[in-house]
């Protein structure tokens, strides 16, 4: 039996056709997000975990208030070289294994966009970011929603979901052409008594459109965002009790 390991994942995300980039309207709404839980802090460190190139964190910092420091991180040397040439501060680490590069509640937010849903111990991960985070330090994180409005038309008529992945090297039942290494999947009341259970507390819970959309449909997502449990990607705001 053949089993799929880090390091095949490792290859994956390497490979510099691999897409890293979030779309933007996902970005400025999440941006949105932080910049109100940032409002009454002039100088803050923020974390963004998983920055890809780093176009979500160039676009974020530009939108945030105050003297902030954005520093992002990634363990993809190629998503880092990127990166530099967008985000002032990048740094090579990750949030498994010997965890991130940073002191115990040293950070005043972290960025997890479009992470989760890739990695293999998620629990083992919002531990270390419980860790880096300052009591009442703020997690913003991101994620594709399971239960999105037209993946439970697809379920109905037998079809894969959009977002979810069967195979790391071709797309199988389902909507879409690209592989991008999505191992588990969130519906909003899943995440939310996810986080819940790392420790924090769910302060909000918002929905984005998705990028991905047919341009058609792309009114259709918009308007499902005032519904998150029916939203293409779910935006959540939480803070470390």
């Amino acid at each position: 039996m053949t089993t799929t390991t880090p390091q095949e994942l490792r290859d994956l995300y390497e490979n510099p056709a691999t897409p890293v980039a979030s779309g933007t309207p996902r970005t400025l709404r999440q941006t949105h997000l932080l910049a109100t839980a940032l409002k009454d802090t002039r100088t803050a460190t923020v974390l963004d975990i998983g920055c890809g190139d780093g176009t979500a964190a160039a676009t974020t910092a530009r939108h945030l208030p105050g003297r902030h420091r954005l520093i992002g991180l990634d363990w993809s040397q190629d998503a880092l070289r990127r990166a530099s040439h967008r985000v002032p501060h990048v740094v090579r680490g990750e949030l498994t294994g010997h965890g991130l590069p940073f002191a115990t509640a040293s950070a005043d937010a972290v960025l997890l966009s479009e992470v989760i849903e890739h990695l293999v111990d998620p629990d083992a991960a919002l531990d270390e970011i419980r860790r880096v985070l300052r009591p009442g330090g703020h997690l913003m994180l991101s994620t594709p929603n399971l239960a999105a409005w037209y993946n439970r038309a697809l379920l109905l008529v037998g079809v894969q979901p959009v977002f979810s992945e069967v195979s790391l090297r071709a797309i199988h039942g389902r909507p879409g052409t690209e592989v991008v290494g999505h191992l588990r999947l969130y519906t909003p009341r899943a995440l939310r008594e996810f986080v819940a259970a790392s420790g924090f507390d769910v302060v909000r819970l918002s929905g984005a459109p998705f990028h991905g959309v047919p341009r058609p449909l792309r009114p259709l997502d918009r308007l499902a965002c005032a519904a998150p449990s029916l939203a293409s990607i779910l935006l959540l705001h939480a803070r470390r009790t």
